[in-house]
């Protein structure tokens, strides 16, 4: 073991009420907005083809010419509580929203800039008015936070000189003044959600990392920090130079999901966070990011591979500039929600379905006091289930073999006792094919994935006899 001062502080995951509540949500609605939303990803007439948050860098922006942007963000269409509603109906438990991100905006009136809110023609606390609604719709509340920010003088990709090194230790001292800020305005949210943490400068400076996290910790007891934040004492980022996770949840999936049959993500709590459209998380008003938007179906499938490896999905909204939703990512939620407003069990609340392995033509989860049991290392053997399997085991189908046919192995000392499809609880005929393998008829497509609800017993006593496979050792 390498000795470390700024590494992880634990060994395994948190189980206090905080964190198994985030756990349980396992859906959550990610808010990208700013300035940025308001050239939507173009400049003086020219569509930058990159994502329309990064506009001030790729489009080679001053400053000066950014914070004058500041003027035109007047609110005319923005309706929190809309927002709010949209996330809640299609079936969001929690919301990630950017309090600042790498231009150095900020949605909250800060004393410590006045590239703010503050400076804008309506002056509101838009952050607080976002937090509020979300509350209101019973939602919990996270932050975003990016630690890079182009607006500030003292800000450094790197630390190469004495100049560099005090710039910088006055940013981190802004950065600081800025969360422990957040931290006692809004000290309802759940969470803090890091950004911009990759560059030398900051992989340099783990002590910051490691004491910010600390002091947030004393400031909301029980916050919940991700894994974006951290860098030890020799620059390693999320896990530690020892292989240990930092922070209390993986945050390094970014518009990627672990392979479905990789259990190994089960060692630890994770979130992955996703875009409607491949180019962009802020607004981008252009073909060129249209065409790389996604529809329910992916969404719904993307969301079932991440609950199915014990993971929580964060699907991006990024708000037009005069603050209101874009009617096509609200009719995507609408859609979304409805599926989940059947098959909303399968998600909330669930997680890996103990000794169910992936099957190929969808994903498997179950409730989460039926789950399997959550390791601290990457899987070495294959699960044993639990004494008593009885319970409930959701399939959900996503893509329909050409055969027709669904084949379920079933874990050991595991019997299929009923298939019921979620959506109008109609009993499903299924065929044993031996002590382990049953198969039944896939549900007709409908352009959504389908949920079927598989109860569960113990397996009694093999009956009859099998013929060997000579392929396989007998011991």
């Amino acid at each position: 073991m390498i000795p470390l001062r700024y590494g992880a502080d634990g060994t395994g995951r948190r189980e206090d009420p905080t964190m198994r509540a985030f756990r349980a949500d396992r859906f959550g609605q990610f808010v990208h907005w700013g300035l940025y939303a308001l050239p939507a990803g173009t400049w003086k007439g020219q569509t930058i083809e990159f994502a329309a948050e990064f506009l001030m860098q790729s489009a080679g922006v001053s400053r000066e010419e950014w914070s004058a942007l500041a003027a035109d963000f007047t609110l005319d269409g923005f309706d929190p509580a809309a927002w709010a509603r949209t996330a809640k109906r299609m079936g969001a438990r929690y919301v990630t929203v950017t309090t600042k991100h790498h231009d150095g905006f900020c949605l909250w009136p800060t004393a410590h800039t006045d590239f703010s809110v503050a400076a804008t023609p309506s002056g509101r606390d838009v952050l607080g008015e976002i937090l509020d609604a979300y509350r209101a719709e019973g939602l919990a509340t996270h932050l975003y936070y990016s630690v890079l920010d182009w607006h500030h003088p003292d800000w450094r990709c790197a630390v190469d000189s004495d100049s560099d090194r005090e710039a910088f230790e006055r940013y981190l001292r802004f950065a600081t003044d800025q969360l422990l800020e957040l931290a006692e305005r809004y000290p309802q949210v759940r969470g803090f959600w890091f950004d911009g943490t990759w560059d030398a400068s900051v992989k340099a400076n783990g002590r910051w990392t490691h004491e910010i996290e600390r002091l947030l910790k004393e400031r909301i007891p029980g916050v919940i920090v991700n894994s974006r934040l951290r860098a030890d004492d020799h620059g390693a980022r999320h896990f530690d130079s020892n292989g240990a996770l930092m922070g209390d949840y993986e945050s390094g999936y970014e518009r990627r999901l672990p392979a479905p049959w990789d259990l190994s993500v089960t060692a630890h709590d994770w979130e992955a966070c996703a875009t409607l459209t491949q180019a962009s998380w802020g607004f981008h008003d252009s073909d060129w990011a249209e065409r790389g938007r996604k529809t329910p179906a992916q969404i719904v499938e993307q969301l079932a591979q991440t609950v199915s490896l014990g993971g929580n999905l964060l699907l991006n909204f990024g708000p037009r500039g005069d603050g209101s939703l874009a009617p096509v990512e609200v009719a995507l939620a609408e859609e979304v929600g409805a599926w989940m407003a059947v098959n909303g069990p399968a998600v909330h609340d669930s997680g890996p379905a103990a000794g169910w392995d992936y099957p190929g033509w969808g994903f498997y989860t179950a409730p989460l006091e039926h789950t399997a049991p959550f390791r601290n290392a990457a899987p070495q053997e294959p699960e044993t289930p639990d004494e008593d399997p009885t319970g409930i085991v959701h399939a959900i189908v996503v893509r329909i073999p050409v055969s027709g046919l669904l084949t379920l192995a079933l874990p050991a000392g595991v019997a299929l006792r009923a298939v019921r499809a979620r959506a109008d609880g109609t009993e499903l005929p299924f065929t044993p094919l031996d002590a382990h393998t049953v198969q039944l008829a896939a549900p007709a497509p409908t352009g959504m994935p389908t949920v079927l609800v598989l109860e569960t017993g113990s397996a009694g006593p093999a009956d009859g006899l099998s013929e060997p496979n000579p392929d396989v050792a007998l011991v």
